[in-house]
Parts: structure tokens; C-alpha cells; sequence
């Protein structure tokens, strides 16, 4: 007889404390997990903002070297690994171990739920599947049920423990289909002794639609609060006001002034008055119903926050947390973070912030929403050694670089090259009607760019007598990659991307050879630009950026069936920048850190009312500058693809 979902319970938080364990281990370690910074963002989103003494000023935060003593981040892949590189810090961020005020997640808990994303594009409307990441990570989620989300929750949990301050606090929101197990293992982790309150959100009124069905409508969902140290927790008492009918009972009297009031015993024969206006409100209880879902919002209200994500939370719940667990500079952490609903408040109420999420949906809605209200610069980040985790993670700890290298070469139908002219083992060749074929896979734990380009079309040239035709297989790409590509002039050269998701595939599946002849290695996209145009303006210049085109060399790469891949090619054909959800341009890039000091996005009304399409010329002013300009634009797809091209600017002229 199988054994209870209670039975299992030990053995569920045993795995998970070791898999935590494990990567606290290896914070100590050569190979630690790491972020990449892949845009500084300078929120500015209007082509008529010519201020560029604001932008220099918004610049200079930064710092010499591009560094302030606190930048906001998102951050983009496995919660499991964001985590794990904070606590691990790096030469530029020291570890947040131990350093962090709030912890508020909102994981998702509906196993049957839908994840597929709406794209609405001129004219039609596509439905896209999560991306292969994605979907695997939610299948582990709920493979077994109830048992398989409580055994990705246990690990993460461990790991935010040790992210919190002795005063911090952890505040998980959570639905009753899995709350009673989840407190249990919360008990487990941080103690039953530092649980500290549970919450009850009753966020609307039912109406005759949701009452349908043979059970008990559900208006409700739950907090569950803990405490690092039960006693020592940050908590600032909030109030609510009083209803009504509270004041009408109780503050019956009025002054000369006409001040409300009432009269209250203080002790024994000696009585004050407590006058309405003075009155702080009633206590913040633990059962809340004044805060409601975004759909019983005011029209107007739910236009200011809705941002079309499945499960956004309303400002108005996140303020309260915040304002109850965390003083103003504090540092608040969410790992899952949808709609970015925390990021927005704690921006607005003064905290430092991070977000992370695995979804690239979720990672874009956030930018746009952080932008859309003006904040601070922050950087959006990625997680640097994907894969190689997931490899180490899948194959061992003891896993090589080769290792992953000779899987990918098998699995695109490459021999691997004797070892005296392959000693990374990263090389393989393909004979085909006379033709030889060199195949390079690139490290996991690099992106892959000009330089890389440029080392396998010399491997092709003179290793072992030379090669009709080079192969260039990369896990993660310098968005640059296919300005690279086209500037090379390289018929004999060919780039293609590894998918993603093939280690969880080599799990699903059972290994290499069920896999064989079903993966599938894309080719990438590309944008091209006008030539940019600096014009002299007052004591600075104008710079003006003009979109030309944009190739998505891959729809087929696109987790689309073959109606909504038919849709897509009809705006390809017919409107390619219309794909463009997101671009940024950088004035003066340095090659390392895209610092984006200009942004429009789909939906930004401050530049057009075409909520379906960026514009595609921006301009706007900045200092003036002797000698070239290096100026980079960066564009996001609406299938979150990333794509940039650099221009070497002239001087204007006199």
C-alpha cells in the first residue's frame, strides 16, 4: 500500500534539506553560481524627454565604475540558483547571508492551473506554451502531485532561512489546497517556535458565476508568517480605520469645537477624553477584508495596476506587508515574482528590493512595470551557469564541461575528435558526401560572441589540415551574436543554439539514445538599425535611433502548434518589428554592461496609443561628447529572444 502524503513528509523535508545543504556547500567553492548583468536599466520612456541634465545625473548615481553602494535587481531563471548565488556574492556584491528584512513569496499552488501566455499581435492573437524550461520545471512541480510541489518548496525554503536577518521575516502566500502540509514543513524548517501569525485574505464577494458548483464558494487564501528569531522580528502595528457604525456607537459626544469624542474610564474615578481625530484605527487583525482582488477594484483603479498577468496581486495587500514587517531602506526579497507587485511597492514605500522569476513572461511584464512608474535604477540580471548547475545537478558534482560537451556532440550526430587535437573535448566532425564538417560545442558557462566566432573559423582553417565547414553550437548568446554573424561575411560558418531544456530531456527521457534524432538545434535572430544620427542641441546633442528590421530566424524553435505558428508567420511576413515588445538604447557602450538610458515597450502610452507596437525611432538628448559614439540598441521579442546591434557614431558636425 503506497504510503500517506503524511508518511512521506520526513523523508520529502530529509530531500530537501540536502539538496540545500549541497549548495551551501559549494558557495565555498571554485565553481560558484553566478549572475550576469544583461541591462542596467535607467528608466525613461519618453521620446520627448530632452532633459539630459536628469539622464547625466541619473548616470552619475552609478558611480565612476558603474557601481553604487545598493542597485535594485531582477533577475531571470531557477529561483533555486538566484538564491544560491546571493548567498554566495561575487567580487562586486558581497553575500546577503544573513542580510535580508523580508522574504515574501507567492508560489504558485494550482496543479491543474494553465500556464500558457496570450501574445496579442496587430490583428491576431497567439497562444504560446510555456518555454521548455519552464514547462519542465512546473511538471517536476506537480509530477507527483501534492508530494512534488512540497519537495521544490522544502529546498528553496532552507535557503531563505539563511538569506534572512535574525529580525527578518518570511511571508509566504498560499492557497488552502496545500497550506496545511506547507505550514508543516515550515515548522520543520524554522521552528514551530518562530511561527508568527497566519493570515486570512478574504479578497471579494462571490458572484453567481464563481457560486456555481455543488461546494462552498472559495473567497479566501492564506499568509503564513514566520520569524528567523520569534521575538526579535521587525513589526511595525498598523491601523484601519473605523467603520461607520464603529463611530456612530462609540464616539457619541461632541466638543464646543465640534470634535468627535467619547469618554472612557481611565481609572477609577478619573476619566479622558479620546477624541476621533487622535484615534489611531483599529488594530491590524489577522483576518483581512478590505483589500480585494484587482477585479473588484474600481474600473479606473485596476487600469493603474493591472498589468494582464494571471495572478497579480493588488498593491494595496503587498503595502501591508511591507509597511508591517520592514522600516524604509530595509531589503525585500521575492523569488517568485510574477507580476512584480513587491518590486513595485517596495520601490514606492522606500526598500531596497530583488526579484527573480523563471518565467520570461513574468521577467518582461516587471521591466515594463518598473519603468512604466519611474524607479530607481535597477539592473536585470540572469543566471549565469544554467545549465552547467542543471548538469552538475543531473550529472553529479563530480561533472566535467566535456562531459556536457560529448553528450551535445552525440546527440547532433558529431564523432568526437582524438584527444591529442580535442583536449577539452568540445570538438567533434561530420563526413557527408565528401564534405568534412567541424562542430565546436561552447562552454555552458559563457556567452557565446565575437571572439568564439572567430577562434572556431581559425579552428577550421588550419586544424588537422583544415575543414570545408565550421559549426558553432552555444548555450547562451552576447545579444550581439548576430550583428557578429553578418559582419563576418562567412558562408562556411554556421551558429545554431543548443535547446535549453536537453538535460531535462535526457532525464525525462532516459538517456542519450531515446533522445537521438529528436533534438532539435535552431538558428537565431537578428536586428538591423538606420544609420544614427547626432545632432547638435544647445550646449548637448540629439540622438536619434531609427528601427530598420527584425529577423526571427527560428518560429519554428517557438512553443506555438501549427495554428498560432501559421498567425506568427503572417506578422513576419508582413510586419516584422511588430514583434518587438522591448528595446533600449545605451549612448555610449562600453561593450560589457548595457546601460539602456532610453526604453519603449508595447503598451507605453507616454510615446504613442498604439499599445500593440513600439515606436521605432526614439529621440532624445544627452551630453555632448568629443570624437565616435559606440551606441547599442537591444530589442526583447515578444517571445522573450534577445537581439542587438552596435554603431560607431561620427562626431557631429560643427
Amino acid at each position: 500500500m503506497p504510503k500517506s502524503l503524511l508518511e512521506q513528509l520526513p523523508e520529502i523535508v530529509a530531500r530537501g534539506r540536502q539538496q540545500a545543504e549541497k549548495i551551501l556547500e559549494s558557495l565555498e567553492g571554485r565553481h560558484r553560481v553566478s549572475l550576469q548583468t544583461r541591462e542596467w536599466v535607467l528608466p525613461s520612456k519618453d521620446t520627448r524627454d530632452s532633459d539630459w541634465i536628469t539622464a547625466a545625473n541619473r548616470q552619475a548615481h552609478l558611480g565612476d565604475d558603474g557601481n553604487a553602494d545598493w542597485t535594485n535587481r531582477l533577475i531571470y531563471g531557477d529561483n533555486l540558483l538566484a538564491m544560491a548565488a546571493l548567498l554566495a556574492g561575487d567580487e562586486h556584491t558581497p553575500s546577503l547571508r544573513g542580510k535580508v528584512d523580508l522574504i515574501y513569496i507567492d508560489p504558485p499552488f494550482d496543479s491543474k492551473a494553465d500556464y500558457r501566455t496570450k501574445v496579442e499581435l496587430p490583428g491576431v492573437e497567439l497562444e504560446q506554451r510555456p518555454t521548455v524550461i519552464e514547462q519542465f520545471a512546473y511538471s517536476d512541480t506537480w509530477s507527483d502531485g501534492t508530494a512534488s510541489y512540497l519537495a521544490m518548496i522544502t529546498s528553496r525554503l532552507v535557503l531563505m532561512r539563511e538569506l534572512l536577518a535574525d529580525s527578518g521575516t518570511l511571508c509566504l502566500h498560499i492557497g488552502m489546497q496545500v497550506s496545511h502540509y506547507v505550514k508543516m514543513v515550515l515548522d520543520e524548517i524554522y521552528g514551530k517556535q518562530n511561527f508568527n501569525t497566519e493570515v486570512v485574505w478574504s479578497y471579494g464577494t462571490p458572484s453567481g458565476g464563481r457560486a456555481a458548483g455543488n461546494k462552498i464558494v472559495k473567497a479566501h487564501e492564506y499568509q503564513l508568517w514566520y520569524a528567523k528569531n520569534y521575538g526579535q522580528q521587525k513589526y511595525n502595528k498598523e491601523y484601519l480605520p473605523y467603520s461607520e457604525k464603529y463611530i456612530e456607537d462609540r464616539f457619541t459626544e461632541v466638543d464646543e469645537d465640534g470634535r468627535r469624542y467619547r469618554t472612557r474610564e481611565r481609572e477609577k474615578g478619573h476619566f479622558e477624553r479620546q477624541y476621533l481625530d487622535e484615534s489611531k484605527g483599529v488594530p491590524l487583525s489577522t483576518v483581512w477584508t478590505d483589500v480585494k482582488q484587482l477585479y473588484a477594484y474600481h474600473l479606473l483603479k485596476r487600469k493603474k495596476e493591472e498589468t494582464g498577468y494571471e495572478t497579480q496581486k493588488p498593491e494595496a495587500l503587498l503595502e501591508r506587508v511591507v509597511k508591517v514587517a520592514t522600516d524604509e531602506g530595509d531589503l525585500v526579497l521575492d523569488f517568485f515574482g510574477g507580476s512584480g507587485t513587491t518590486a513595485a511597492v517596495a520601490e514606492k514605500l522606500g526598500r531596497r528590493w530583488i526579484t527573480s522569476d523563471l518565467g520570461k513572461p513574468a521577467c518582461m511584464i516587471m521591466r515594463k512595470r518598473l519603468i512604466d512608474q519611474g524607479a530607481k535604477p535597477f539592473l536585470y540580471q540572469a543566471i549565469g551557469d544554467y545549465q552547467l548547475e542543471a548538469a552538475k545537478n543531473e550529472l553529479g558534482r563530480k561533472f566535467r564541461v566535456g562531459d556536457l560537451s560529448a553528450i551535445v556532440l552525440s546527440l547532433y550526430g558529431a564523432q568526437p575528435l582524438d584527444p591529442d587535437d580535442n583536449p577539452a573535448r568540445n570538438l567533434g566532425k561530420v563526413v557527408f558526401n565528401g564534405k568534412k564538417t567541424l562542430v565546436l560545442v561552447d562552454s555552458p558557462n559563457k556567452l557565446t560572441g565575437d571572439a568564439t566566432l572567430r577562434k572556431a573559423i581559425a579552428q577550421r582553417d588550419n586544424l588537422m589540415g583544415g575543414w570545408d565547414r565550421v559549426v558553432v553550437l552555444g548555450w547562451n548568446f552576447e545579444p550581439g551574436v548576430g550583428e557578429s554573424i553578418a559582419a563576418l561575411k562567412d558562408d562556411r560558418l554556421e551558429v545554431l543554439v543548443i535547446p535549453p531544456d536537453l538535460l531535462d530531456r535526457l532525464r525525462k527521457k532516459g538517456g542519450i539514445e531515446k533522445l537521438r534524432g529528436q533534438v532539435r538545434f535552431s538558428s537565431l535572430q537578428y536586428l538591423t538599425i538606420k544609420l544614427v544620427q547626432r545632432l547638435r542641441s544647445g550646449d548637448g546633442e540629439q540622438l536619434r535611433v531609427t528601427l530598420d528590421n527584425y529577423v526571427l530566424l527560428s518560429p519554428e524553435a517557438i512553443n506555438l502548434d501549427e495554428a498560432n505558428r501559421a498567425k506568427l508567420h503572417k506578422v513576419m511576413n508582413a510586419e516584422p518589428l511588430a514583434l518587438i515588445e522591448y528595446w533600449a538604447v545605451d549612448p555610449d557602450y562600453d561593450g560589457q554592461v548595457f546601460r539602456s538610458v532610453w526604453q519603449d515597450y508595447r503598451g507605453n502610452t507616454a510615446n504613442d496609443d498604439d499599445a500593440l507596437r513600439v515606436v521605432t525611432e526614439a529621440r532624445f538628448d544627452v551630453p555632448s561628447k568629443d570624437g565616435a559614439r559606440r551606441v547599442c540598441v537591444r530589442v526583447v521579442d515578444v517571445f522573450g529572444f534577445e537581439a542587438e546591434v552596435v554603431q560607431a557614431v561620427a562626431e557631429c558636425a560643427p
